[in-house]
């Protein structure tokens, strides 16, 4: 199995931005990250392939970026206008194909205060 180590959530003000970090044990397909917020289901932030390909969750509208580093095994979030509502846990996943996560991490909380 898929081991995820994640980093770089904390608290942010309303507008500002975080970078999410999650490196991968060994090489896999697909990478990306979900989130929940309290009391809401688990929902796709964005995903992104060995080969560049990327899918964000309509929410996200241009305001988050992932990239990757396939040689480090890391795949990364860039979150920019951040907003009170993007509060939640965000969870790395990974898996063969983007729509079937296989591996998670443990989680990172981001908090935007507004």
């Amino acid at each position: 199995q898929v081991q995820l180590v994640e980093s770089g959530g904390g608290l942010v003000q309303a507008g500002g931005s975080l970078r999410l970090s999650c490196a991968a044990s060994i090489s896999i397909n697909a990478m990306g990250w979900y989130r929940q917020a309290p009391g809401k289901q688990r929902e796709l932030v964005a995903a992104i392939t060995t080969g560049g390909t990327t899918r964000y969750g309509e929410f996200v509208k241009g305001r988050f970026t992932i990239s990757r580093d396939n040689a480090k095994n890391t795949v990364y979030l860039q979150m920019n206008s951040l907003k009170p509502e993007d509060t939640a846990v965000f969870y790395c996943y990974a898996g063969v194909i983007w729509t079937i996560p296989l591996s998670w991490g443990k989680g990172t909380l981001v908090t935007v205060s507004s």
